[in-house]
């Protein structure tokens, strides 16, 4: 087999179409979307049913030589589950798909449709407990309620994906629930926000537990004004690898949202082309460390296909 590469964050829905602190989401021809009240390019505009599919990503996939994905979920696309359970019984090699759910009894049944784990957006956490508090018995501290989800998912080996807000005390709370589900397989998402405050904060979570580990979907977002090849980035996947070690930290694209800028293959190779970073890092930062944590089997070896430019 060749290079083994593995998206630890990326997204798939088939419409967005709800709403979020009274705001409306929902999908436009072309790959737009309205967006707490605005108009973007939520995807590329050549996706002009603006269905973000799992067909199309298994394309950029090939392409791009990216053997597995693993698909998380955000509240501002909808829940999703019912087309990530179908997305993976037809694809069970190449997607781990996450559910979303906020208690235990909505993670069983999760877990009865064959999904692989839970997804949680804790920087819209305080949110979703103003707005649906039947779920959250302390609301000011919403994941303490969420503990009974946590021990389920640590008994059934299902992988919690959580992103962090910049709060101190959520990232306190957080360190709590690692502590108490010690077996708990965790990815903190969005690669613990570098360019944020907390960021050393939530890096260091990997070192709570052994099953902590940090995955840096959007990090071309976070820097697409520095753009590409993203030496910033760089710079803070090494500041992370010197804090808690390499083999905690995972590539992750958050396609289709950040390839409105570039191309999907662009978002993981200026880390093949650093030198500020080893071999043996680079295949461990950009596959070999997910194969660990998700478990993926069976990966298809990709050749490179040269493009008709070259």
């Amino acid at each position: 087999m060749g290079k083994l590469i593995i998206d630890a964050h990326s997204h798939l829905w088939l419409k967005q179409d709800t709403i979020v602190d009274g705001k409306v989401i929902k999908s436009l021809p072309n790959g737009r979307s309205i967006f707490f009240g605005q108009e973007v390019q939520m995807m590329p505009p050549f996706m002009i049913d603006s269905v973000n599919s799992a067909e199309v990503f298994l394309s950029n996939m090939n392409y791009a030589q990216v053997g597995g994905a693993v698909v998380v979920q955000e509240i501002i696309d909808g829940n999703q589950n019912e087309y990530l359970k179908d997305v993976q019984a037809r694809y069970p090699d190449r997607f781990f798909c996450m559910g979303m759910a906020l208690c235990r009894e909505e993670a069983e049944q999760c877990f009865n449709d064959g999904l692989k784990g839970i997804a949680i957006p804790g920087h819209r956490l305080k949110s979703i407990a103003q707005a649906q508090p039947q779920y959250f018995a302390d609301k000011q501290n919403p994941l303490h309620s969420m503990m009974p989800m946590f021990k389920f998912l640590e008994e059934k080996g299902m992988v919690l994906s959580m992103c962090l807000d910049d709060d101190e005390q959520q990232i306190a709370e957080m360190k709590e629930v690692v502590q108490e589900c010690p077996r708990l397989k965790v990815a903190i998402g969005h690669f613990g926000m570098p360019t944020t405050a907390s960021f050393r904060s939530q890096v260091g979570l990997a070192l709570a537990s052994d099953n902590v580990m940090v995955e840096s979907g959007g990090i071309t977002w976070l820097y697409n004004s520095e753009f590409y090849p993203f030496p910033t980035a760089v710079k803070k996947i090494r500041e992370a690898a010197d804090m808690v070690g390499m083999d905690r930290l995972m590539w992750g694209s958050d396609y289709p949202r950040t390839i409105t800028a570039i191309t999907y293959r662009m978002s993981y190779d200026f880390v093949e082309k650093t030198t500020e970073l080893t071999e043996a890092e680079k295949q461990a930062f950009l596959g070999g460390n997910a194969m660990r944590l998700y478990g993926f089997h069976n990966l298809p070896d990709l050749p490179y296909i040269k493009n008709m430019s070259e």
